[in-house]
């Protein structure tokens, strides 16, 4: 997932380089949300960690 955030910023910066404003938008946004998940999903993963560590 962390590729795929990585791969969308890239995206982004070359798109709006060229000055494809809704392109490198979209793509910043998409990365953005994507990593949001996998926030989330990584604080859920330490959390059931911890929980079994008990």
């Amino acid at each position: 997932m962390l590729r795929l955030i990585i791969g969308l910023l890239i995206i982004a910066l070359i798109a709006a380089v060229l000055g494809f404003g809704g392109i490198a938008g979209a793509a910043a946004g998409i990365a953005q949300i994507v990593f949001y998940i996998f926030v989330v999903l990584l604080v859920i993963s330490l959390l059931f960690r911890l929980l079994r560590g008990i």
